[in-house]
């Protein structure tokens, strides 16, 4: 029986034999803490024989997220950057990829700083929707992510064609990006691999199968950082792959075990009691955020919205054929990042923290977090500024909320009115 999202997050991947326990009845899957598994006989095991291959708690997960992602199988990871490294593996020395160039500063780190010693070729470049050139100096603010007059418009397609290698092998997005929000169009840039023989990879930390489901647009294979909004809870660290067809289960597979970044049983455990309220997190991140999104617009004293959800978002339209909702993250930006410092100290409510998608809401500056890895002037090309404020929203009440930020924000500017006097 085919059954609606927020029914799967309860009883998806239950037809799977391990989940539950057929001894004793329980209800929740138990967490097998076991390394290696008796066999009836050499080489004759019941599915399991050692954790690294394969771990009861584990294998329930990830029919769990492929049942979620619509997906063949799905892949269980010690971390986010774990299961990036792991799919990387799929491809060889020589080979070529192209990366959208606003990602997390630990992907970027790992394309720029570590395969490329192993002979794995990159090229970023912007593949979203709307604009790609940011303002000069000294522009006029703007507000709910409105384009400024300087920016310019190019075609996605034209420029993933640009990038094309006779090695090209993949292409790899985020949508929304992180930090800036920018939405790629998924099922364009699949129809582009398809026609040019090329797997296409897609992050879906921010979205999660919830609001978005790359594979049912075309991609082939999805990544989660599932510390995040997965989890939801900042108590574990975890990483989850799906794929859309056998073959690359097969491969995937194969390195799972051959480089051995598994998931641990009880991780696994919390990670599934993480995602049966998956579906009430997500719609409060997303009420809050969007609430705060507007609320910014509206203040004098923030240059930039970052936030898809916002109508003059330039790939707001894309984002409402793809996506069923729009996130709980939202990004803007003041005059310095000695504001930003200040803003972020100020706060009660938010935690000045890395990581993003627990109940708990966090404010981080990315120049300084997130993405420092990212070199200085490859940032303020970006659109990454010293300035920018990443806000992972919580699912507190949204007036706390907006009071935090509202005496945030009075806090530091009555500093610089004093300051300037």
């Amino acid at each position: 029986m085919g059954v609606r999202i927020k029914t799967k997050l309860i009883h998806g991947g239950r037809n799977a034999t391990y989940f539950g326990d057929e001894t004793t009845g329980a209800v929740n899957v138990p967490v097998f803490l076991s390394s290696t598994f008796k066999q009836d006989g050499p080489g004759k095991h019941r599915g399991f024989e050692y954790s690294r291959t394969a771990n009861p708690t584990r294998a329930a997960l990830e029919a769990l997220i492929a049942d979620l992602e619509e997906g063949h199988r799905g892949f269980a990871f010690a971390s986010g950057m774990a299961a990036m490294t792991t799919v990387m593996m799929l491809f060889e020395k020589g080979d070529h990829i192209i990366v959208g160039d606003d990602v997390y500063g630990g992907t970027y780190r790992l394309m720029t700083r570590v395969l490329s010693g192993f002979g794995l070729e990159v090229t970023f470049v912007d593949v979203s929707t709307g604009q790609v050139q940011h303002g000069l100096e000294g522009e006029q603010p703007l507000t709910e992510g409105a384009p400024s007059d300087d920016m310019r418009e190019m075609d996605p397609l034209a420029t993933l064609a640009a990038a094309l290698q006779p090695n090209t092998r993949a292409v790899m997005i985020e949508t929304p990006t992180n930090p800036l929000l920018r939405i790629v169009d998924i099922a364009a840039v699949a129809s582009f691999c398809r026609q040019h023989g090329l797997l296409l990879i897609v992050d879906n930390t921010f979205m999660t199968p919830y609001w978005q489901r790359p594979l049912e647009l075309g991609a082939d294979i999805v990544i989660h950082s599932a510390t995040k909004y997965l989890s939801g809870h900042s108590d574990i660290v975890a990483g989850l792959v799906v794929v859309r067809d056998e073959a690359l289960a097969e491969r995937l597979h194969f390195l799972q075990n051959a480089t051995g970044g598994i998931l641990a049983p009880h991780d696994a455990y919390l990670l599934i009691r993480g995602i049966r309220t998956l579906s009430l997190r997500m719609e409060a991140h997303e009420h809050n955020a969007a609430t705060i999104a507007h609320f910014l617009t509206e203040r004098e004293d923030i240059r930039r919205v970052y936030y898809p959800g916002l109508a003059t978002h330039p790939g707001h339209a894309v984002m409402r054929k793809q996506s069923r909702g729009f996130g709980g993250i939202v990004s803007f930006e003041v005059e310095s990042g000695e504001q930003a410092g200040q803003i972020a100290r100020a706060m009660k409510l938010f935690t000045l923290a890395e990581s993003l998608g627990a109940v708990e809401s966090l404010i981080s500056i990315p120049a300084r977090m997130t993405h420092a890895s990212i070199p200085e002037e490859r940032r303020k090309t970006l659109g990454i500024t010293d300035g920018l404020i990443r806000l992972s929203v919580g699912i507190e009440d949204v007036d706390d909320l907006l009071s935090d930020l509202a005496q945030a924000l009075e806090t530091t500017r009555t500093r610089s009115s004093t300051i300037e006097r």
